[in-house]
C-alpha cells in the first residue's frame, strides 16, 4: 500500500469527533474503512454496532484511536440486564467507550430511579474495566425538563457523557440542547453532540455551545473542511 498525503488538517478538530458508522446495511469492509479514515485523521473513536466492535478493535490495535460501539440501541428499550451483557460483550471485544440509551420511556413515565439505575449499572460495570460511559438522551422526544431531569440523572450514576442522539431519531443535536445539556451538567462532564452534523460550521456551532465531543457520519468531509 502505498503512502497517503494528509491533507494538512486541524488535529484539534479532529480529536473531537467520534467517526461513526451505525448503519444495519454496513458491511466489513465499510468497518475497516472508517477505522483506516479514523487513523489517517486522528478521530478521537470509531463508534460502530457491538458485531463490529472485534473488527475496529483489530484494525485500531496499537493507535490512540478509540473503539466505541452502542448499548441498548436504538430505543433503549431493554431491560437493565441485558444492557449490561451488551457492555460486558463489547468491552472483553476491545470497546473502551460505550454509547447507551437511556430508558427514555421510564424517563417520561416519571420513573426517574429506573432510569438511573439503569445508568448506574452500565456505568458501574463500564469503569470497573476502565471504558466510560456516554448517556444517549434521545433529546426529540423529551421536553427541556425531562432533558434537564435526563442530565441530572445521568450524571448522579457516575455517567461520564451525556450524548443529544441515536440519529435513527425523528431529529438530531440542536444548538439549543447542546446549551441546556452543559447549563445542567457543568463544566465538568462531557457533552456529545451527535445526529445531522455534517459541516465544520455545524460542529464548531456545537462546540460553542458546550459541546467536547462530535459524533458524525459526515467527519472525513468535516475534517478537511479544516483544510481548505
Amino acid at each position: 500500500m502505498g503512502s497517503l498525503i494528509v491533507p494538512r488538517i486541524d488535529r484539534t478538530i479532529a480529536a473531537l469527533i467520534d467517526h461513526t458508522l451505525l448503519r444495519p446495511d454496513a458491511s466489513r469492509e465499510d468497518v475497516v474503512q472508517v477505522c483506516r479514515e479514523a487513523l489517517l485523521y486522528h478521530f478521537a473513536s470509531v463508534c460502530v454496532n457491538p458485531y463490529w466492535v472485534p473488527v475496529a478493535a483489530k484494525e485500531l490495535a496499537g493507535s490512540a484511536v478509540k473503539v466505541c460501539t452502542v448499548v441498548g440501541f436504538p430505543l433503549g428499550a431493554t431491560g437493565t440486564p441485558v444492557k449490561c451483557a451488551e457492555t460486558e460483550l463489547a468491552i472483553r471485544n476491545g470497546a473502551r467507550e460505550v454509547d447507551m440509551v437511556m430508558n427514555v420511556g421510564a424517563l417520561r413515565s416519571g420513573d426517574f430511579d429506573a432510569a438511573r439505575l439503569d445508568i448506574q449499572a452500565v456505568v458501574e460495570l463500564a469503569h470497573r474495566s476502565g471504558a466510560i460511559v456516554k448517556v444517549i438522551l434521545e433529546t426529540a422526544l423529551l421536553d427541556d425538563e425531562q432533558k434537564s431531569i435526563a442530565c441530572r440523572l445521568s450524571k448522579a450514576a457516575g455517567a461520564d457523557y451525556v450524548k443529544t442522539s441515536t440519529g435513527f431519531g425523528r431529529g438530531g443535536a440542536t444548538v439549543h440542547d447542546v446549551a441546556l445539556m452543559r447549563k445542567v451538567v457543568g463544566p465538568d462532564m462531557g457533552v456529545k453532540a451527535s445526529g445531522g452534523i455534517r459541516s465544520l460550521s455545524e460542529l464548531k456551532d456545537m462546540v460553542a455551545a458546550g459541546a467536547s465531543r462530535i459524533g458524525a457520519s459526515a467527519s472525513v468531509k468535516i475534517i478537511e473542511e479544516t483544510a481548505a
